[in-house]
């Protein structure tokens, strides 16, 4: 138990037979309950947990592999079942240090936000020694991560180092959420829609001596494809089903005044390339809904970022 909270600690692995054991050993005595789903591993995962003999260790073993995501999935309902009051997720590949667990959980237990995550790329130099490529796309995956899921205040997206209150999680249709590699890009769309408060922990990543099995050809354009249509999923339920909101007039109305900007513009484009004199009128009817559809969408931009759920809600825990 954490500060009056039960804490149940999710570990997702796949062929963590050599690592599995250690995740386990320096899991914090404070954790009351290792939930470990082993994603039909090929290896001996399941037998290193056994090996392992911890009481705190409930083992799960998926027969058909269903991702990262699922895993967790797995892991957070069964850690729900045990009654956890939050859940943490540990990768199987002991990524994730134990040593900054209390940092994480301070912000959902006492702090009393509904979620929070950890930020390796807190400082300058934490992009040191990485790659131009990868720098470049750990911004362009957070921007749009921000953009979609509509937490303008976490950055990271992809670190699956989490810490999220059950009352939270009971919330969020879990049988709708990504299960692959997109799981927490869709997850915090999901709890955007709820508005559930979220927030940054700066910690620094772990690396060993691992292999990433991510497909970057495969795992990009599902991403891609899963960030878009969450942007229209939360626009839809956060801001026209369940309340009308200026935001969503704002955002359809640019768009609107956009695209007929646009599909004028290269209408008048082909004009010219038939040596047609464009008139003054004519470059009007192109250049002023182009500028009216540009500021319509900065405005909705600016209230979506003032709608961030990252106020507190919650009292913290009591000590029992």
């Amino acid at each position: 138990m954490y500060k009056g909270a039960i804490v149940a600690a999710v570990v997702p692995a796949y062929k963590e037979e050599k690592m599995i054991a250690r995740v386990i050993e320096t899991m914090p005595a404070f954790v009351d309950h290792i939930v470990i789903v082993d994603d039909c591993s090929p290896d001996d995962t399941s037998g290193a947990v056994g090996r392992a003999d911890d009481g705190r260790v409930t083992l799960i073993r998926h027969e058909v592999n269903q991702g990262v995501g699922g895993a967790i999935i797995t892991g957070h309902r069964a850690a729900l079942e045990l009654g956890s009051d939050v859940n943490v997720i540990m990768a199987g590949d002991a990524q994730m240090d134990p040593e900054y667990l209390p940092a994480l959980l301070d912000r959902v237990v006492e702090d009393g936000y509904g979620f929070a995550k950890a930020n390796r790329f807190y400082s300058p130099e934490s992009f040191t020694g990485m790659p131009g490529y990868r720098v470049f796309g750990n911004i362009a995956l957070s921007f749009i991560t921000k953009l979609s899921s509509g937490y303008w205040n976490l950055f990271d997206p992809q670190n699956g180092y989490t810490a999220i209150r059950s009352e939270a999680l009971r919330r969020v249709p879990l049988e709708r959420v990504a299960k692959r590699y997109s799981f927490e890009n869709d997850l915090l769309i999901h709890l955007n829609i709820l508005q559930v408060s979220a927030v940054d922990v700066p910690i620094p990543a772990v690396y060993g001596d691992e292999v990433s099995s991510i497909r970057l050809g495969k795992v990009i354009p599902e991403l891609l494809h899963r960030l878009t249509v969450g942007f229209w999923h939360r626009i839809w339920y956060r801001y026209v089903l369940w309340s009308f909101s200026p935001i969503a007039l704002l955002l359809f109305l640019g768009l609107l005044f956009l695209g007929f900007g646009l599909i004028v513009t290269v209408w008048l484009f082909f004009q010219i390339l038939g040596s047609v004199i464009a008139t003054a009128a004519t470059v009007m009817l192109a250049a002023l809904p182009l500028m009216l559809g540009t500021q319509l969408l900065i405005s909705a931009l600016q209230l979506d970022i003032q709608a961030t759920p990252s106020t507190p809600e919650h009292a913290p825990f009591v000590a029992r």
